[in-house]
């Protein structure tokens, strides 16, 4: 089973991935780990981010590991590049 989600990238990683938002197609189950494999085959620049970044899934934190997300279509999934400032 498949779900159309939206990709919101923030940031660096939208500037990385070329685009601000994009609609994408996934299983409805999923490791935060492999999602986030996926959007880097989409925007190979995005690797750099690798340990840095987070995903947001529905505005809560989730961390790219082996943790199972379970998304529906119209889900919101956003990539949140680390924050630097002062």
């Amino acid at each position: 089973m498949t779900a159309r989600v939206f990709v919101l990238y923030f940031a660096k990683s939208a500037e990385l991935a070329g685009v601000k938002e994009e609609e994408i197609v996934v299983p409805t189950s999923i490791s935060s780990q492999d999602l986030w494999r996926r959007l880097v085959e989409q925007h190979p620049r995005l690797s750099v981010l690798q340990g840095q970044a987070v995903l947001a899934v529905r505005q809560q934190y989730v961390d790219i590991d082996d943790q199972l997300v379970t998304l529906g279509d119209g889900d919101e999934v956003a990539v949140v590049p680390p924050l630097s400032g002062g």
